[in-house]
C-alpha cells in the first residue's frame, strides 16, 4: 500500500523512482530495525550554536552528510566515519531516530532490500578539509533548512520525518 503524507508514517510504503528502478521506501522507528542489507548511516548534524550542517558535491544540491557501511563496521562506526569524511565534524552525541528501508521492484537492482540508519547528531566542527566526494560544507539555521536542503523527488516524507525526529522544523 502506498501512502502519501507530509512526513513518512511508520512502515508506510512510498513509491519512488531512483537509479532506473521502482522502489518502495519506508520509515521504521528506532526500536524496529527492518530486515535488509546494511546501506549506511545519515545524520541530521547540529552544532552547539543550533546550526545544521549540510554538504554538497557541486555547491548547488545540499544534503545531510552520511554514507555507506564498510566491511566490519556497525551503524555508529559508519556514522562517525562518514560524518568526518563528508562534513569534517566530530560526533559529540548521537541518537538513532529511525531506519530507512528501500525495496527495489524493477530495474538492475530488482529484489535488493537496503536499510539505512537515521540519526540526530550533535557535532563539533573541524577545519574544512575535503578529502572525498563532498567538496562543500554549509551551515544553515533550522528555520531556513527547507529552502536549502535538496530532497530527491518522492523522498520528501522520509527527509521530513528525519527532521521531525531530530527536533527540527518541517512543513
Amino acid at each position: 500500500m502506498t501512502v502519501p503524507a507530509t512526513f513518512a508514517l511508520d512502515r508506510a510504503q512510498l513509491a519512488v523512482i531512483s537509479n532506473g528502478g521502482d522502489w518502495l521506501i519506508s520509515w521504521y522507528p528506532p526500536d524496529a530495525q527492518p530486515e535488509g542489507k546494511p546501506h549506511g548511516a545519515t545524520g541530521v548534524c547540529v552544532t552547539d550554536f543550533r546550526e545544521v550542517v549540510l554538504v554538497s558535491e557541486d555547491g548547488a544540491r545540499w544534503g545531510f552528510p552520511g554514507g555507506r557501511t564498510e566491511p566490519g563496521e556497525d551503524w555508529i562506526d559508519t556514522l562517525r566515519r562518514e560524518l568526518m569524511e563528508e562534513a569534517c565534524v566530530g560526533v559529540l552525541h548521537s541518537e538513532l531516530v529511525g531506519w530507512g528501508r528501500g525495496e527495489c521492484l524493477t530495474g538492475d537492482e530488482r529484489g535488493l532490500v537496503l536499510v539505512r540508519s537515521m540519526w540526530n547528531v550533535r557535532v563539533e566542527l573541524y577545519d574544512w578539509d575535503p578529502q572525498f566526494e563532498m567538496l562543500h560544507r554549509s551551515l544553515c539555521a533550522p528555520d531556513q533548512l527547507q529552502g536549502h536542503l535538496f530532497m530527491e523527488p518522492g523522498m520528501e516524507p522520509i527527509y521530513r520525518r528525519q527532521m521531525k525526529e531530530a527536533g527540527l522544523p518541517y512543513s
